[in-house]
Parts: C-alpha cells; structure tokens; sequence
C-alpha cells in the first residue's frame, strides 16, 4: 500500500512527472488497449454477462487489470531507494574498500551503483528501466518482477478472448474466393451479439491482438531473466561483474577463486531476500546477509580491482579529427552511422577538433568514452562521457613514460585494496 499512501499523502507529488516519458506513455497504452478490447469482446461478441462463465471472466479480466497497475505503479513511484547524499561507512577504515561517487559527493556502498538518470546512488541497483521510467532495485524489485509475470498472463488472457472473439463472428464469412469454408460453431454460439462484429472492430481486435502476443513474449522473457538472477540473490550488474571477475582472474593467471557473497546457497533463502509477505524486502540496502566464505567488501574489493584494471586494458586515447554536434542520427556523418546509432538511452557527447577521449567500448561505427578535461573541471566533478561517431576520432600514440606511469598507478591501487 506504499503506492496509495504516498498519493493520499502527497509526498512523492513531484514523482508524477515519471508519467511524463516515452516508456510509461506506450506502456500503460498497451495495458489499456488490451484491458479495454478484451472487455469489450467479451461482453458484446464472445461471453455476455448474463452467465457464469461470462461474468467469472469480466471478474478475471478487472483483477488482472487492477493487479498489473498496482504493480506496475508501485515499482515507479516506490522507486529502488537511493543511499544518502554523502553517505560514508561507520567505520573510517571500510572506505578504502568502497568507490566513491563525486556526483552524490559520498561513497558506494556494497551492491550499489549510480545511475546516470536517476543522478544517484541506487541500492542494490539492476538496471534502469525506460518502461517504468525509474530504477529497479532493492525496494521495487519485487513489484516490478510480479509486474513481469502478471503482464503476459493477463496478456495471454486476452489474447484468448481476442483469438475466441474472431472466430465465433467470422466463421460464416471466411472465403478464398471460389469455395467458402464454414465451421460448426453451433455449440459455441447460444446468444446473439449486442452489435454486429463490423470491420472496425475486427480491426481493433486484431490489433490489440498483436500486441498481447508481442507483450506476453517479450515481458515473458524478461520476467524469466529476471527470476533467474533473483533465485541466485543476484542482480543483472552484479551477474556482469562475476563474469568480469573470472575473466580477470583468467587474463592474470592470479589464482583467487572469487565466491560470489550474495548467494546464500539455497534458492528459497536467495527468494525470501526479495519477495517477502509484507511487500518490503529484506535488509536496509546496505547491509547484507553473506555467504560464510565472504565479507560485506568482497565484492566492492572485486569492484576497484576490475577498475584500475579497466585503465590499463580498456581506456585507448583518442584525438579528435571531426566536430560533431551531438545528434542521436548524424545523417552528415554517413548512411551507416546514421542507421547503425547505439539502441540505448545514454548520451551523445558533442566533439570539437583537437579534444582528447579515453574510449572503452565501442562497435564498428560508434565508440563509448570520457572527454580529457582540464583540472578545474576534473577538481569541480564534471565528467562528460557518451557515445560519438568512430570516424570523428583517431587513435593516438602512446607515449611510454605515459603507459609505465599508469600501469605503476594501476599496480599500486591494488596493493592498496589487498
């Protein structure tokens, strides 16, 4: 009920503007296009109210509605909780073990990570997502899951009503041009239609169709990807950062064994830790239960490790060649970096000649990086980083003094984490 008290209440007001986005706006369209048709269809064409069946079905039809919304509105305005502006640990030692975040002016604490459009510090955090316009994280992870299995099932409700709805009003109309194909519906077909099935309403049912067969897949999918890392108490950033750890490891040949710390060992402890009865997850968002052969820091330890390991094998200089303005589409920039940008909402970065990136990731027509800025706006804690056409930039040529200072920097950040 966090939802409801926060709108009798009035607290979280300004959270409203959440609705003003491109995701929330087509996903509550879907949800209503398919509540309002399948209603519809139903009560007028398919099953009328006037029996049990029918009104056991409008019954359905409402609770999945009711059941979809609540959830779906509770991941966006409940939010994933954010760690305090300038929070640092009780202990004055532990910071030597956590990152820290110049936007939020504190540290990172365990299992959390900023988000660039939240423009905080998010706990536990998953990933962002356009479709609720906020974070999933450590207090909405359950709402926005049970958000992902209720959609396809509600979905593939209607689309059941959709499918059923078709075929008892066109079953005496279907022709291939020289035979017409009729279907005995006579067991099916034991009242008469409120309103003649026209061809705007075919269209209509046929469209909200498409659309819950679309949303029951895709939602589908991603309602088992997320279960799969909930049952390992784990979340999608954090499944990335154990890969990267075994990678490193491997790249190194160091030896460690790296015990992902989350994982309790038993499915059912790893789903209490996120579904729970009363609808508030387990823990504080910064404290957490650990595996017996962990510490709180394991992972931030992995965390600063995989970092200083980033700026030897990852960041390459770049100089700039060609100004670019920042565009999503830069059509003056060619077909094929106009029609192959990044399917992402992180930033563009304007370029001017002669300004230096550090890239760190890339495909064959874009790059990721950092913009060089001086000291001034580097001690003020402006970063500006995002993808920019690869044809607008190339690479540098290292200077040796420059590799050997930072790899000397790198080796020396990880003897002071171990």
């Amino acid at each position: 009920m966090n939802f409801l008290t926060a709108l009798v209440t009035f607290e979280n007001l300004h959270e409203v503007r959440r609705l003003c986005h491109w995701g929330p706006v087509i996903a509550l369209t879907v949800i209503a296009v398919c509540s309002s048709m399948a209603i519809l269809d139903s009560i007028i064409w398919y099953w009328p109210l006037d029996t049990t069946g029918g009104s056991f079905n409008f019954i359905m039809l409402i609770n999945w509605s009711v059941l979809i919304l609540y959830n779906y509105f509770n991941a966006m305005f409940v939010g994933p909780g954010y760690i305090p502006l300038g929070w640092k640990p009780e202990k004055e030692e532990d910071t030597k073990y956590l990152q820290f975040c110049r936007m939020c002016q504190g540290y990172k604490a365990p299992r959390s990570h900023h988000c660039r459009k939240c423009n905080r510090c998010v706990m536990k955090m998953d990933h962002h997502c356009p479709w609720i316009n906020n974070c999933c994280g450590h207090q909405n992870h359950a709402y926005f899951t049970s958000f992902l299995l209720l959609a396809p099932l509600g979905c593939s409700h209607a689309a059941f009503i959709f499918i059923m709805t078709m075929y008892t009003q066109l079953y005496e109309r279907i022709s291939f041009g020289w035979s017409t194909v009729k279907i005995d519906m006579s067991a099916v077909r034991r009242f008469q239609p409120i309103m003649p099935f026209s061809v705007p309403a075919f269209a209509a049912t046929l469209f909200a169709l498409g659309l819950a067969l679309g949303t029951t897949i895709a939602v589908g999918m991603l309602f088992f990807i997320q279960m799969k890392v909930i049952l390992r108490n784990k979340t999608s950033i954090e499944a990335w950062i154990e890969e990267k750890a075994k990678d490193r490891i491997q790249y190194y040949q160091t030896g460690e064994e790296f015990i992902f710390p989350y994982d309790l060992g038993r499915r059912w402890e790893n789903f209490k830790q996120v579904f729970t009865w009363s609808g508030s997850p387990e823990g504080d968002g910064i404290q957490w239960p650990i595996h017996a052969k962990c510490h709180q820091h394991t992972l931030t330890i992995e965390q600063l490790k995989q970092k200083a390991d980033k700026r030897v094998r990852s960041q390459i200089q770049y100089r700039v060649v060609e100004d670019y303005n920042g565009a999503c589409c830069p059509l003056s920039k060619g077909l094929n970096t106009f029609f192959r940008t990044p399917c992402t909402e992180e930033p563009r970065i304007g370029l001017h000649k002669g300004e230096t990136i550090l890239a760190t990731r890339g495909t064959k027509w874009w790059m990721y990086g950092d913009k060089v800025l001086d000291d001034a706006q580097t001690k003020a804690g402006v970063r500006l980083r995002g993808w920019f056409p690869r044809r607008c930039v190339e690479k540098c040529h290292y200077d040796t003094a420059v590799t050997s200072a930072m790899t000397s920097e790198t080796s020396s950040e990880e003897k002071k984490v171990k």
